[in-house]
């Protein structure tokens, strides 16, 4: 399998011509992701949609197209996804939310700090605790390693970080569910378990330290 090297923050930009031949302007894509998660419940975490967010992770593209619905194809493949931090400074996983979409499930993962976190996300065959290696209480069959880079431990940023366990959604396809492992020497590892090694594509969002993985549903 081959990497997809791309950075942690892309905007697209499309011109738009008036009938009177006056350049109106530019727009941007808008991500949508909201938290409907409530204090007292970490281990169900459901992802929404909201206008929050512009982002850009797939140049060129229409928004159905980078969506991967309304019939168009999905915009990625099931080969490693790698990108390099950006301005990461004090940078901490605050949040794990996962949700379903037409034609693919969303993991987001909200990050507090300064900057963009780099990132390497992956198939693997099995998924195993940071350190010991102990297996994780994930459902599977197939695994997406997801490393976040750049990141600092919670008692250095000052951010509370998010706890370490399972996020589940009860609507969600292609994705069975998530388990956040915490932060170890400057990295942050999430696996996400999926129904098969189906294709997925990461992005970040720029308004607010977010990375995106969606993972297609068929």
């Amino acid at each position: 399998m081959h990497s997809r090297r791309r950075p942690a923050a892309l905007v697209t930009a499309t011109l738009v011509l008036s009938a009177t031949g006056l350049l109106a302007g530019c727009g941007q894509q808008t991500g949508t992701d909201e938290a409907a998660s409530t204090g007292s419940a970490p281990a169900t975490v459901v992802e929404s949609s909201d206008a929050g967010g512009t982002s850009a992770p797939a140049a060129g593209t229409s928004g159905a197209e980078a969506s991967g619905g309304g019939g168009q194809p999905f915009p990625g493949d099931t080969s490693p996804d790698t990108a390099e931090p950006v301005d990461a400074d004090g940078l901490t996983v605050t949040d794990v939310r996962i949700g379903a979409h037409d034609g693919f499930d969303r993991v987001v993962l909200d990050v507090g700090g300064q900057g963009t976190p780099g990132w390497d996300v992956q198939y693997v065959d099995a998924a195993t605790s940071q350190g010991r290696g102990d297996p994780v209480d994930l459902a599977g069959p197939a695994y997406l390693r997801v490393i976040l880079t750049g990141v600092t431990y919670p008692y250095e940023s000052g951010l509370e970080e998010r706890a370490r366990g399972a996020v589940t959604s009860p609507d969600t396809n292609a994705v069975t569910g998530a388990w956040y492992d915490g932060t170890f020497e400057g990295q942050a590892l999430v696996y996400v378990g999926t129904s098969a090694e189906q294709p997925f594509r990461v992005y970040a969002l720029d308004d607010r330290s977010r990375v995106v993985i969606e993972v297609a549903t068929g």
